[in-house]
C-alpha cells in the first residue's frame, strides 16, 4: 500500500485476530511494526514469527502494557518514543467484551470493557497525537470500531457504548487536528471469524443464525479488516478523515 515503507506502527491488542492480521498486513507493506500485548506473549510471538517467516523488510518488537492502565501506556510509549524516536500510525484495536443482561452487569465489568476500548484508545490517540505535534509531522490514527457503534449490541451494554463512544472520538480528534495533518478515522467490522468471537465461529448452528443476516451471506475474515485498516493509513486514503468505513457484507443495511 502506498505510503506505508518505513513508517513506524503501533498495533495494540495485536496477539490475535484482527490486530495480528492488520500487524502482519503492515509489516507486509514495509512498515515498522511494533506489537502490542497484554497478556498473549504467545499469541504476539506467534504475530512476530509470522512477519519474520514472511520476509518483512523491518523485524518487528514486542512490547506489553495494558491500555487501560495510564502508567502502562505511558510505559509503553516512553519505551518506543526512545527506541524508534517516533511513531506515525498508530492503530487502536486492543478490546473485548463482557455478557450480561444490561439490568444485571457489575459496574465493574462495564467499566472494564470502557477503559479498555475507549479510554485507552483515547490515552493511546493522545500520546500519538503528543509526539506527531512535537515533530510537527503528519500522522494516521485508524481506531478499530465496530458495527455496534451504530447497530445496538443486547447483552453487551459496555461493548456498545464503548464503540459508539469510539465514534465519536474518531470524528472528534480527527476535526481538531485536521489542520496538522492527522487524519484519524475507523473501521468497523462487522461478524468476523477471530477468536473473540469462537462462541459461534464454531458452533454451525449458532454460526448459520449469524451469517443469515448478513447480505453476502458470509462472515469476514481477519485479512479483509487489515486491509480497510491499511488502505486507511496508507497515502492512497489522503484526503479521508473522520469517517468510520464499515467492513461488514452489507450488514449497516
Amino acid at each position: 500500500m502506498k505510503g506505508l515503507e518505513d513508517k513506524r506502527v503501533l498495533v495494540t491488542g495485536a496477539s490475535s485476530g484482527i490486530g495480528q492480521a492488520i500487524a502482519i498486513r503492515f509489516a507486509q507493506d514495509g512498515a515498522r511494526v511494533v506489537i502490542n500485548y497484554r497478556r498473549g506473549l504467545d499469541g504476539a510471538r506467534e504475530t512476530e514469527e509470522t512477519i519474520l517467516k514472511g520476509g518483512a523488510k523491518h523485524a518487528p518488537s514486542l512490547i506489553q502494557a495494558d491500555i487501560a492502565q495510564a502508567a502502562d501506556v505511558d510505559r509503553m510509549f516512553d519505551s518506543i518514543l526512545e527506541d524508534l524516536g517516533g511513531i506515525d500510525i498508530l492503530i487502536n484495536n486492543a478490546g473485548f467484551l463482557i455478557e450480561g443482561q444490561s439490568h444485571e452487569i457489575p459496574l465493574e465489568a462495564f467499566e472494564q470493557v470502557i477503559a479498555t476500548n475507549l479510554t485507552g484508545a483515547f490515552l493511546c490517540a493522545q500520546r500519538t497525537i503528543a509526539d506527531l505535534r512535537k515533530r510537527e509531522a503528519p500522522g494516521v490514527i485508524v481506531n478499530v470500531s465496530s458495527v455496534h457503534e451504530v447497530i445496538p449490541k443486547p447483552h453487551y451494554i459496555g461493548y456498545s457504548v464503548s464503540k459508539g463512544g469510539m465514534k465519536n472520538l474518531t470524528r472528534t480528534l480527527a476535526l481538531e487536528y485536521a489542520q496538522h495533518g492527522i487524519r484519524v478515522n475507523a473501521i468497523g467490522p462487522g461478524a468476523t471469524l477471530t477468536p473473540m468471537n469462537d462462541s459461534w465461529r464454531d458452533d454451525p448452528k449458532r454460526r448459520e443464525e449469524v451469517e443469515r443476516h448478513i447480505p453476502m451471506g458470509r462472515s469476514g475474515t481477519s485479512e479483509e479488516m487489515a486491509a480497510a485498516a491499511a488502505f486507511l493509513a496508507s497515502d492512497e486514503a489522503s484526503y479521508i478523515t473522520g469517517q468510520s468505513l464499515f467492513i461488514d457484507g452489507g450488514l449497516t443495511l
